[in-house]
C-alpha cells in the first residue's frame, strides 16, 4: 500500500482475517452460524449435483449423446474450427469494450448489473441476506443519502493561511498556483457572506468593498480597498483585504489586522446601539459582528505563527466566551492546535470533552486528536512484538480503537502523518472525511504526533486494521455513517492538478470486465493458433472430445 490510491486493497481485505493488532470485533454465535449454514448449503447443492447426474446417466443416454457429439466433432474440418474461434474472440472482444464503456460511464458492471436487478430476483435472491433492526429501506437508503450530501458539503478551512504572506510566497518560490479557481470562488462567496450585508449603501466604503469582494483580479482588488479607505480611514473590511492579500508577511498582515481590530470594535458598538431601530440595522450588525470576529481569529492565529502562542490561546478562548453562537466557524480547532503546542494536554482533554460529542459533526481534528491523546499514554512503551506475545492491555485496546475511529473517518489522513505522501499548502476550503481535510489536518498536527514517542509507530501498526472492521462494500460504516462517493470529485476541485489526490476506496474493475478481458484474449490466441495450425490445433480438439468421452464413460 505505498502508492497514493492503494487504498482498494485494505478495504477489500475485510474478508481476511484480522491480526492481533487489528482488533477486529469477534462475530456472534448467530452471526457463525449463518456464515456455516451458507458455507455447507453450497457444499451440499454441490454434491446433490453430482449425485443426480451419476444417477440419471442412463435415462439421459449421456454415453450415447456424448459419442454423437464426438463423432461430430471428428467429421469437422480445420476450417470450421479457424471459424468458429474468430467468431468467438470477435464477439467476447465486442463485449469487453462495451463493459469496459459502461463502467468508465456508470461505475458499474453491466453483466453485474443486469444480474443483480432481473436474475437475482427471478431465483429467489434478495437485496441484503440479513437484515438489521431499524427503519425501512427505503427510509434508510433517503437517509444515508442525505447524509451523503451533507458529508460532502465543502467547509471553510479552519486554518487556512494568509493569501498574501503565505499562498503567494509558495507562488513566487515555486511558480505553482497552490489555490485552485473553483477554491478561491468559494472563499469570494464567504467573503460576500460575511462581510457585506443589504444596508452597505448607508455608507460608500462599505459600498466600494462590496465590489471589491467580487473582483476575480487581486491588484483590482487591492486598489478597491484604498478607495474604501479614502472614504472612511475605519473601514475594518479594507484593512482585513489589505492584511490577507497585499501584506508580505505576517507582521505586516497582523499591523494590519490591528488597525482593522481598532476601527471594527468602533463600529461594532455603533451598529449594537441601533440595532433596534430597523431590519437594515439589525444585518448590519450580523455584518460588523463577522467582521469583528474575524479580525479576533486571524489575530489569534498571526501570533500563533509568530510565536507567542499564550496570548493566541486567550484570544480564542475570549472568542468562544463572548460569540458562543459561532461555533460554525470552529474555533476551538484552532484551540486545540494551539493548545497541543503548549503540550497542554488536559486542557485538549477538556476541549474534547465539550466538542467530540455525538450531536456535533465531526471533524479530523477532532478525532485524530483523541487519538493521539490516548496514544500518548502507551506509545513510549509499545512494541509489535511484544504485543503479538503477551496481547494488547486496556489502554492499548483503548488506543487502537481511538486510532481505528480516526481513520475510519478520514482514511487519508495516516499516509500523510506517516511521509508516505508529500504535503502540499492545505487549500482555504476542505471537504470533511476528504483528501483536502487529510493536508489540512496533517500541514499544522504532523509535528505534535512527532512530538510524542513512539506514536507514529502505534499508528503505523495498527492502522490498516481499520478497514478490516469496515463492512464491505462500504454501503456500511462501522463507526460513521457509510464513506461518501462523492470525495473524490470535490477533492479534484479543491486541490492544484500538481497533487496526486488520495482516493478511498481505489475503484477496482469488476469481476465480469476482468472475465470478458480474459475470454477475449484466450479466444484471440486460440483463433491465432488455429488459424497458422490447422492441423495440430485439429488434433488438439480430437483428443480433448476423447478425453471428455472417456470420463462420462467411466462414470
Amino acid at each position: 500500500m505505498a502508492d497514493g490510491d492503494g487504498w482498494g486493497e485494505a478495504a477489500t481485505a475485510a474478508a481476511s482475517p484480522a491480526p492481533a493488532l487489528g482488533l477486529s470485533p469477534p462475530l456472534g454465535w448467530r452471526e457463525r452460524l449463518r456464515a456455516g449454514l451458507a458455507g455447507t448449503g453450497a457444499s451440499l447443492w454441490f454434491v446433490a449435483g453430482l449425485g443426480l447426474l451419476y444417477a440419471l446417466r442412463v435415462p439421459l443416454r449421456l454415453c450415447e449423446n456424448l459419442a454423437a457429439v464426438t463423432g461430430f466433432l471428428n467429421s469437422l474440418t480445420p476450417k470450421f474450427y479457424v471459424a468458429l474461434t474468430g467468431t468467438s474472440s470477435l464477439i467476447s472482444g465486442l463485449i469487453f469494450i462495451f463493459e469496459w464503456w459502461y463502467f468508465h460511464k456508470h461505475g458499474t458492471s453491466f453483466i453485474e448489473q443486469v444480474s443483480i436487478s432481473h436474475l437475482r430476483p427471478l431465483m429467489g435472491g434478495t437485496e441484503s441476506s440479513i437484515s438489521e433492526p431499524g427503519p425501512p429501506s427505503s427510509n434508510r437508503e433517503s437517509e444515508t443519502s442525505r447524509q451523503n450530501l451533507s458529508e460532502c458539503k465543502v467547509w471553510r478551512n479552519p486554518l487556512n493561511l494568509f493569501r498574501g504572506a503565505e499562498y503567494r510566497r509558495y507562488t513566487w518560490v515555486t511558480g505553482k498556483e497552490p489555490l485552485t479557481y473553483y477554491d478561491m470562488n468559494l472563499s469570494a462567496q464567504d467573503h460576500q457572506t460575511f462581510f457585506t450585508c443589504d444596508s452597505d449603501f448607508l455608507r460608500p466604503s462599505d459600498t466600494v468593498m462590496q465590489k471589491a469582494w467580487r473582483e476575480r483580479n487581486p491588484p483590482a482588488r487591492i486598489k478597491a480597498a484604498y478607495q474604501a479607505l479614502e472614504l472612511n480611514n475605519d473601514c475594518a473590511t479594507a484593512y482585513v483585504l489589505l492584511a490577507e492579500e497585499e501584506a508580505t508577511t505576517i507582521v505586516d498582515a497582523e499591523r494590519l489586522f490591528k488597525q482593522a481590530l481598532k476601527a471594527g470594535e468602533t463600529i461594532y458598538r455603533r451598529s449594537q446601539q441601533c440595532q433596534h431601530q430597523s431590519p437594515q440595522h439589525e444585518a448590519q450588525l450580523r455584518r460588523d459582528t463577522n467582521v469583528l470576529v474575524y479580525i479576533k481569529r486571524r489575530l489569534a492565529m498571526c501570533a500563533r505563527k509568530l510565536g507567542r502562542i499564550r496570548e493566541a490561546v486567550k484570544i480564542m478562548r475570549d472568542l468562544m466566551k463572548e460569540f458562543p453562537p459561532l461555533t460554525m466557524l470552529n474555533i476551538h480547532e484552532n484551540l486545540l492546535e494551539s493548545l497541543l503546542e503548549l503540550q497542554a494536554y488536559a486542557d485538549v482533554q477538556a476541549v474534547l470533552a465539550k466538542y467530540d460529542d455525538i450531536s456535533l459533526p465531526k471533524s479530523a481534528a477532532i478525532c485524530y486528536t483523541a487519538a493521539l491523546l490516548k496514544t500518548r499514554t502507551v506509545s513510549d512503551k509499545f512494541s509489535p512484538e511484544t504485543a503479538s506475545r503477551r496481547g494488547l492491555s486496556t489502554a492499548e485496546i483503548n488506543a487502537v480503537e481511538a486510532i481505528h475511529r480516526a481513520v475510519e473517518f478520514n482514511p487519508h489522513v495516516p499516509k500523510y502523518l506517516l511521509e508516505m505522501k508529500s504535503l502540499i499548502l492545505p487549500p482555504e476550503h476542505i471537504l470533511k472525511r476528504g483528501d483536502s481535510e487529510a493536508i489540512a489536518y496533517a500541514f499544522f498536527h504532523l509535528q505534535h504526533w512527532k512530538r510524542i514517542e513512539g506514536a507514529l509507530n502505534l499508528l503505523q501498526c495498527t492502522w490498516e486494521g481499520t478497514f478490516r472492521m469496515i463492512p464491505y462494500p462500504l454501503e456500511k460504516g462501522h463507526l460513521f455513517y457509510p464513506y461518501p462517493s462523492c470525495t473524490e470529485t470535490a477533492d479534484r476541485e479543491l486541490l492544484p492538478t500538481f497533487h496526486h489526490v488520495s482516493v478511498y476506496p481505489k475503484k477496482e474493475l469488476p469481476f465480469f470486465i476482468h472475465f470478458t478481458a480474459g475470454l477475449c484474449s484466450s479466444t484471440a490466441m486460440i483463433a491465432l493458433l488455429t488459424h497458422q495450425f490447422p492441423e495440430i490445433m485439429g488434433v488438439f480438439a480430437k483428443a480433448v472430445s476423447m478425453i471428455s468421452r472417456t470420463c462420462v464413460e467411466y462414470l
